[in-house]
């Protein structure tokens, strides 16, 4: 007999009248809280201008937004979106790149360096991702609460059963559920978890950030490597992924992870001459 865990989570916490509390926005939402709260205590640490960090949350938060909506509508489904622009506005019916949302957040780093702290985009970065891994977690979280983005069927003890018909079943329907599969919403989260607990260490007790880059690359390593092989668990998003070696979050992750290791052996590079 295969053990499972029949998940029957309902997305929807609470109504107010019309509007519907997701779970997916409230741990999006409590993600964001936490993590500028951890940022607000880093700011002291450093004795950093107030302003900097109300504007960093504004230039953050629509990075992310913006970013992760374009990357999921540009990256997995152009034809459609590119063919009725007004749905990319439709970002209530779901629908968001991690990747894209990195971008997102990279370009808008780049405008609050140069507008406001005129100090390198490195600089924001080995501060900005230290809260960073807690908010993806909280948001794969989400993911889990709104029985999306699992993995391929399992005889694990651990595996879950998701409805895969939620409209319907919302409506009254019975569930039809999925096989026992990974839940690949937790590995991940699990993973973007201790990366969140590295970068608190190397900030708070190694005082890591004062080697410019390394924390960011730390992050880049431990977030996107992880990604890169949970990927292999995981059903594919779209149709077109089906005939591909490597999946499209893959192929996203590779130059991420790259990217981080250039930065960890530049940050060491520097600290040993």
């Amino acid at each position: 007999m295969i053990l499972s865990v029949t998940w029957t989570a309902d997305p929807t916490l609470f109504h107010l009248g019309p509007l519907q509390v997701r779970w997916y926005g409230l741990m999006f939402a409590i993600g964001f809280l936490i993590g500028y709260r951890i940022v607000e205590k880093m700011w002291k640490k450093e004795d950093l201008p107030s302003p900097w960090l109300d504007k960093l949350f504004i230039y953050t938060i629509l990075g992310t937004v913006i970013g992760a909506r374009l990357g999921h509508c540009l990256f997995y489904s152009p034809g459609y979106y590119l063919a009725n622009p007004v749905e990319i506005l439709k970002i209530w019916e779901g629908g968001l790149a991690s990747h894209g949302g990195t971008l997102g957040i990279i370009i808008a780093i780049y405008f609050y360096s140069k507008r406001v702290t005129h100090k390198s985009m490195l600089w924001t970065f080995d501060r900005l991702v230290v809260p960073t891994g807690l908010v993806a977690a909280m948001i794969r979280f989400g993911n889990l609460m709104n029985h999306e983005i699992y993995g391929h069927a399992t005889d694990l003890p651990w595996g879950f059963r998701f409805i895969e018909n939620i409209s319907a079943w919302k409506k009254g329907a019975e569930p039809i559920f999925s096989l026992p599969s990974h839940p690949t919403q937790l590995y991940e989260g699990i993973c973007y978890l201790i990366t969140f607990a590295v970068c608190m260490w190397l900030y708070w007790k190694k005082d890591a950030y004062k080697k410019e880059g390394l924390i960011f690359g730390v992050f880049m390593i431990g977030i996107f490597l992880s990604r890169f092989f949970i990927e292999f668990l995981k059903n594919n998003q779209e149709e077109f992924e089906a005939n591909m070696v490597l999946n499209m979050g893959q192929l996203l992750s590779i130059p991420f992870v790259l990217a981080g290791v250039w930065f960890v052996v530049r940050a060491l590079r520097k600290t040993n001459k």
